[in-house]
């Protein structure tokens, strides 16, 4: 089953409780956290995932790109975050890390950048749920989907059923409609979306659009099941 995780990155700043409810069909909600650190720029922080929280928005999918991750996290969960990424270039503990999160009562993904090789997180696949695969280079959205990241998310999928592991594949980065297909079909089973659901007129059409091209990729069919205009 493919789930969708739009990227309240890409909506309006001041509108984005609204932006959460027009995306309730999402299964989850992705919410980017910077530190102008780790990536240089700077977005969210516990509060807003608190606030999304109360506003009813979906399942909350907090992607910390952050340094020492580890001295934030239980603020997170405090704040409403139901599964937490964490970086494993981010961190020089992160088996440890991702222990505490499970400790902690989330989900765990640990998230590895464009120029980081699958070995990085080979040994710590046991210890979270999913792996979060960058497919552009962290701290900006609207960027367009590196094509050799998708070759990772292959190798990942290949690894995984070598051995025997139900693990998520998280995409991040250039999803859109001419993408989503591509990414299905290298092994990915999780798209995280942002200007191509919230820079749309309507994007609860949006996400329903992007929904039903990646299930048609994983169905084997060679177009989605909407008619494009």
């Amino acid at each position: 089953m493919i789930w969708m995780a739009p990227s309240i990155l890409a909506a309006d700043p001041a509108r984005l409780g609204e932006a959460a409810s027009a995306v309730s069909d999402a299964d989850w909600l992705h919410v980017d956290v910077m530190d102008g650190h780790f990536v240089p720029n700077l977005t969210f922080g516990p509060n807003v995932v608190e606030a999304l929280r109360r506003a009813g928005a979906p399942p909350l999918d907090v992607h910390l790109m952050i340094t020492e991750p580890e001295r934030s996290v239980e603020q997170y969960v405090r704040a409403g975050a139901r599964r937490i990424a964490v970086h494993v270039e981010a961190t020089p503990h992160i088996h440890r890390l991702l222990q505490s999160l499970g400790q902690l009562g989330v989900e765990r993904a640990v998230a590895l950048n464009p120029g980081t090789p699958l070995e990085a997180v080979e040994w710590v696949m046991e210890e979270c749920e999913a792996i979060l695969v960058m497919t552009v280079n962290p701290g900006w959205g609207g960027q367009k989907l590196i094509p050799a990241t998708l070759r990772k998310v292959a190798q990942l999928r290949a690894l995984l059923e070598e051995r025997g592991l139900d693990r998520r594949i998280v995409v991040d980065g250039g999803i859109d409609l001419q993408t989503v297909a591509q990414a299905v079909r290298a092994g990915a089973d999780t798209l995280v979306a942002g200007s191509a659901v919230f820079g749309a007129p309507d994007p609860a059409e949006a996400l329903a659009q992007l929904r039903a091209a990646a299930e048609a990729a994983l169905d084997g069919e060679t177009k989605p099941k909407f008619n494009q205009t």
